[in-house]
């Protein structure tokens, strides 16, 4: 009788493990210090073309979520002339990336340092790593890159709901609302 016992709970407990290990990717980003981030009011995305390797569910999965989560941030969606374009990949192999050793966004747009020292760093992104960019159309250049390393290569990167977990997780990171919009925030009656 133990054996059956002890066979379930070791079953449970990989179950357990594998589910723990399903949220484990490294999210971050970097920013440009000529970004005007209290400024932007409307997105668009920049043609997916880029991303003809990737499934059309997939990308179809990443832009609505990314969609979702700008317009939840105040942000209109439009075609013509948006303020920011905004462009995903996915990067199913390990890759060398350089980023940036920054002050947080937040404190540094209280700030506003244009002169500002870039210090760049390399990283070592883990297989399956989604970037999302965001582009200033009018600076002509990106102002913000987001992205969540080790995040395919598993079982879990045809999980629609891990992929949009993963995008939100990006998009934490970028917590500026879209100028003139105020949040709705619900209070208590008293």
């Amino acid at each position: 009788m133990k054996t059956p016992f002890a066979s379930l709970a070791l079953f449970l407990a990989f179950l357990l493990v594998g589910c723990f290990a399903q949220g484990d990717y490294v999210v971050d980003y970097d920013y440009s210090y000529t970004g005007k981030f209290k400024s932007y009011k409307t997105f668009g995305f920049m043609s997916n073309g880029e991303n003809e390797t990737d499934s059309a569910e997939m990308n179809a999965v990443i832009a609505e979520a990314v969609k979702y989560r700008l317009e939840v941030q105040g942000y209109k969606y439009t075609d013509k002339k948006p303020n920011l374009l905004v462009s995903y990949k996915i990067f199913y192999k390990d890759l060398r990336y350089r980023g940036y050793n920054q002050p947080d966004i937040e404190n540094w747009v209280k700030r506003d340092d244009e002169a500002e020292e870039y210090n760049p760093i390399k990283y070592n992104l883990r297989e399956g790593t989604l970037l999302i960019t965001m582009f200033d159309r009018q600076q002509r250049h990106t102002v913000w890159q987001g992205y969540a390393s080790g995040l395919f290569g598993t079982a879990s990167e045809n999980n629609k709901r891990y992929v949009r977990r993963a995008v939100r997780s990006i998009f934490d990171r970028y917590r500026f609302l879209a100028e003139g919009f105020e949040a709705k925030v619900e209070t208590e009656k008293e």
